[in-house]
């Protein structure tokens, strides 16, 4: 028959025991061995040159901004919006390039994915960079300009 003080014993061995395995005493003979750490994942990255690059201005009182890149990578050319662009709004915006000012809605690239952050849009097979001079955000319900970014190449 257990009695209070023997109980009271069992109950405090066992939280005694307990805290010393909590805090990694009461085992002697274990033997740890180190975690090796992972090798790092070998990420296979396509070759991403820079061509050119230019920054937006609105047009027609329009706000846009942010960079903007003409990339050269192994499947062909592509523009990359920096995670800096952004329009300030307006209906049927559209990616084009164009070139010395001039606007040719042939040149059209595809409908703007967002009106902020990165973004990327890939060029024709047949695209020429050296046919280019800017990239425009284009509003083609109204047909006006809403951006435009002069490429500089270097």
């Amino acid at each position: 028959m257990l009695t209070k003080k023997t109980l009271l014993t069992h109950v405090s061995l066992v939280a005694t025991a307990g805290l010393l395995m909590a805090c990694g005493g009461g085992n002697t003979h274990t033997t740890e061995t180190p975690a090796s750490a992972p090798a790092p994942a070998q990420v296979k990255q396509s070759a991403v040159t820079t061509v050119a690059a230019g920054n937006f201005s609105g047009r027609s009182d329009h706000i846009t901004t942010g960079e903007v890149r003409l990339e050269k990578t192994t499947s062909g050319y592509q523009l990359n919006f920096a995670g800096d662009f952004s329009l300030d709004g307006a209906p049927d915006p559209i990616v084009a390039v164009g070139n010395n000012e001039t606007y040719d809605p042939a040149n059209k690239i595809g409908a703007l994915e967002n009106k902020t952050g990165a973004q990327v849009y890939a060029l024709p097979a047949s695209f020429s960079p050296a046919d280019f001079s800017e990239v425009y955000v284009w509003c083609e319900k109204f047909n006006v300009p809403l951006g435009v970014a002069p490429l500089t190449t270097g």
